[in-house]
């Protein structure tokens, strides 16, 4: 009787489970979060760092459409790095190395204060199935309680088992135990469910490395932010470091191999592709003299350090030995051993687009019960589980994201319609329209949807308005101010570009490739003057810079994606030799080589092989 009926309950307090409560709450539903341990709300399981290669975007996108992420991974922050500056702007892709307790504590708080929205700390180990809808949870405490709707967030503790060489015992991650009983209950309701494995490397004492011998890695000059909110920007930050693994320390680690789990048959889930363990590189790249390993500080004041590339769940007296021997870490002390863990997920085509499951009303999943790996992919899914759990109960149409509109849309549509035979990351190479979905225009793509749905506040919408007329107004003044050639002539020296023979408009100016907005700006008084008249930000500087200078590949794209569209059902030769064609990615060739599909239709559909791949099949077929 403690518990009155809920809108929406959200089991298991991680990335998805956090989203999936703020959103729902923020729409107005009357919300339950419920987590096994109040104190590691918004813990950071593995690496302490958010974003990276398209993962970026995807935070992004969560902060445009009105979601937590984005500014707690800017309050934590101890670094910002904008990685792939040298590539386009469609790969351009930001990333904060950040303070696990801050983050942790920031999630914690902004939940919190998140009305509508209560807490209760218990297990889940049943849910409330009732002429095939979801009505509610039972509780380890022997709690019943009731809802319109539920949110599964379950990450790595469905029947977690964890693996330390020899060693085997339940639980989720280090110190939490596993959940029984929701897999076995869902499985009689006809749902299908599998293993997957997930890893985490050492966490060792800083103090004990000699970083002297390590390369220094630090964050950008001119640090940004994910969040389009007034959150605040780095003035100082940490430095992470790279070393390197050699020989000695490959064939250390292959003395352990008949104690791997890995090896020796007791894992039974398939792990990460693109985030392997260090066994698993070594025997995967055997002609390879050496690995990278990252070593990422824990936060701004612990000595904490977490050794990114050094996965594994070999013996402790293997790892020890292994890492010891690598240069800097002569003397390393564990805090803790790395390890692996075993899960069980389900396969994601049993859902709708929404989140929502095909055989029970109400029932939303979200996170690595999907199939997919790391922080920003389940933040992702939680955000669209809440906002659309939320709605089911009000009898509204769910809210789906376009391939063309998002990541987070091209994220479900390939678990929905593809499924995933193993963990799932999100690559910029899986977007065939990267250029439209860029880092920099989240908010224009999908503050206006959020804010239409009840969701994003009047505030970012309004600023994003303000930065749509700020940059339009500043085009605006590029196509109408010209420049002479005195007036370039010093900029376009230093740039080696060549020089002016006539006036010209700024806009043109704009568009050669080694003339940047802020250069324009810096080294011509009446572009400066506009700018300065126009408040220009330095979001709106990039954002403008981009839509300026890649307005040819725009086009050019989305003629591609139309083409591609249309050309879905072209047939592929039987036995066609996927192998030959070295313009497709390896994991294409060797997932086309064993699957043969009969067409491209069959081919897109298969995991792993992307619309880049795609497009090369095109040409070769003629098409």
């Amino acid at each position: 009787m403690i518990h009155p009926e809920y809108d929406v309950i959200v089991v298991g307090a991680g990335h998805a489970g956090n989203e999936a409560a703020a959103a729902a709450a923020n729409l107005g539903a009357h919300t339950l979060l419920i987590t096994m341990n109040m104190g590691v709300i918004g813990q950071m399981s593995c690496n302490p760092a958010m974003g990276g290669i398209a993962k970026g975007q995807i935070v992004r996108e969560i902060d445009a459409l009105g979601g937590y992420s984005g500014i707690v991974s800017d309050h934590s922050a101890i670094q910002f790095r904008m990685l792939n500056r040298s590539k386009g702007p469609a790969m351009w892709s930001p990333r904060t190395q950040n303070d696990r307790m801050r983050f942790a504590e920031k999630w914690r708080l902004m939940l919190e204060q998140t009305p509508k929205l209560d807490f209760w700390q218990d297990a889940v180990l049943e849910l409330i199935i009732e002429n095939d809808r979801c009505c509610g949870v039972k509780t380890q405490l022997g709690a019943t309680i009731r809802s319109k709707s539920v949110v599964v967030t379950a990450g790595t503790f469905l029947n977690g088992l964890m693996h330390i060489g020899e060693k085997q015992f339940g639980g989720g991650r280090a110190g939490e135990k596993a959940i029984h009983g929701i897999t076995e209950q869902l499985v009689e309701h006809g749902f299908s469910a599998d293993r997957m494995k997930t890893g985490t490397p050492p966490r060792v004492d800083g103090r004990s490395i000699n970083y002297q011998v390590l390369e220094e890695q630090k964050g950008d000059e001119n640090p940004q932010r994910f969040s389009f909110t007034d959150t605040p920007v780095l003035s100082n930050q940490r430095s992470c470091h790279i070393a390197h693994t050699n020989l000695a320390v490959h064939d250390i680690l292959r003395e352990g191999f008949d104690r791997s789990p890995m090896f020796n048959g007791r894992i039974q889930g398939l792990g990460p592709r693109y985030c392997p363990s260090i066994e698993d590189k070594i025997e995967r790249f055997h002609t390879k003299d050496s690995h990278q390993l990252f070593v990422e500080p824990e936060g701004w004041e612990t000595v904490e350090v977490y050794v990114n590339g050094f996965s594994t769940s070999l013996p402790e007296d293997i790892q020890v030995k292994a890492l010891r021997s690598v240069p800097g870490f002569e003397s390393v002390r564990f805090f803790r051993p790395g390890y692996a863990v075993e899960y069980d997920f389900f396969h994601p085509t049993q859902l709708h687009h929404s989140l929502e499951t095909k055989a029970i009303q109400g029932l939303f999943f979200a996170g690595q019960i999907n199939g997919t790996t790391g922080y920003e992919e389940a933040a992702a899914q939680g955000i669209m589980a809440g906002i659309n759990a939320a709605r089911s109960t009000w009898n509204m149409e769910p809210v789906t994201l376009k391939r063309n509109e998002a990541y987070i849309g091209v994220l479900i549509d390939d678990l929905v319609t593809k499924g995933t035979k193993e963990p799932y990351r999100m690559f910029t190479s899986r977007a065939e329209y990267r250029i439209l979905l860029r880092q920099d225009n989240a908010d224009q793509r999908l503050t206006p949807l959020s804010h239409a749905m009840g969701l994003a506040s009047d505030a970012r919408l309004q600023a994003l308005e303000s930065k749509r007329a700020r940059i339009k107004k500043m085009r605006t003044s590029l196509e109408k101010t010209s420049v002479t050639p005195d007036e370039a002539q010093a900029l376009l020296e230093k740039k080696n570009s060549a020089p002016l023979r006539q006036k010209q408009k700024s806009i043109a100016l704009l568009s050669r490739p080694n003339i940047g907005l802020t250069d324009l700006i810096s080294s011509i008084d009446s572009i400066n003057q506009k700018s300065q008249e126009h408040q220009l930000e330095l979001a709106d500087i990039e954002c403008l810079e981009v839509e300026v200078k890649y307005e040819g590949y725009i086009e050019k794209e989305q003629a591609v994606a139309d083409k591609l569209q249309r050309l879905d059902y072209i047939s592929i030769p039987k036995g066609f030799n996927y192998h030959a064609l070295e313009s497709l990615s390896s994991e294409a060739r060797e997932k086309l080589s064993e699957e043969q599909p009969a067409n491209l239709s069959s081919a897109s559909r298969i995991s792993g092989v992307s619309a880049s791949d795609l497009a090369v099949l095109l040409v070769h077929l003629g098409r």
